[in-house]
Order: structure tokens, then C-alpha cells, then sequence
């Protein structure tokens, strides 16, 4: 049975801090695909690293683009969570050959290095 979750849309190029750097979403496609409809977001991760001394060997930020998929869409921004972001119900992707045939795309239309599912 398929998964229905809930995906509150971030706001685009506004950084969301996590516990190693920072991300920030700056696009979001709604994709066709096999008769359905789906939602992919692609930003930029930035990996911070600590380091001893400013300078040293080693110490360094890392950062690539990434692609992240929700899933199908359900309901688009049907409502708003707690703090006023638009809500999406999606349905997860959990068939592998679909995740397969769907990550290509995204890496041949996008210039992300990784793309993940929900």
C-alpha cells in the first residue's frame, strides 16, 4: 500500500540551517510522469566542517546541488502548517525501478549531483 504523507513547501532561496551547514531549497517542478503528477525540490547543501586553526589542512565547506522527491502529488497546497507554509499531501515512491527512472531524469534535465526520495 502506498504512503500518503504530508510536505510543507519551504520558502525558496532562504537558508535552512542543519547540523553540519545549511541547505536551501530553490526550486520546486511538478513533473509529469506516467499519467501522474510529480513533485521534485533542487537547492544547494552546504556541508560545513571544523576545523583547529582557520586555514589548515583539511578544513574546508563542501557543497553540491541536490534533488529531493517528495513524491506524487495528491493534493496540491491544500493547507498551511502551524506557522503559514502551504501543505501538499504526496504519495511516496517506493518502487525502485520507478526511483531508478525517475532519478535519471532529474539528473539529465537538473545540474544536481544527488537526488533523493522522501
Amino acid at each position: 500500500m502506498a504512503t500518503k504523507l504530508k510536505y510543507t513547501h519551504l520558502p525558496l532561496d532562504e537558508d535552512v540551517v542543519a547540523f553540519s551547514g545549511y541547505y536551501t531549497p530553490e526550486k520546486e517542478t511538478r513533473m509529469a510522469y506516467r499519467g501522474r503528477e510529480i513533485l521534485y525540490v533542487t537547492g544547494l547543501l552546504v556541508v560545513e566542517t571544523a576545523c583547529a586553526t582557520p586555514g589548515e589542512m583539511g578544513c574546508r565547506m563542501i557543497d553540491h546541488r541536490y534533488a529531493m522527491v517528495p513524491g506524487y502529488v495528491l493534493k496540491w497546497q491544500h493547507e498551511k502548517s502551524e506557522s503559514g507554509l502551504p501543505v501538499s499531501e504526496v504519495e511516496q515512491i517506493s518502487d525502485g525501478d520507478t526511483r531508478n527512472r525517475i532519478k535519471q531524469i532529474i539528473l539529465d534535465r537538473e545540474s544536481v549531483s544527488q537526488v533523493e526520495f522522501r
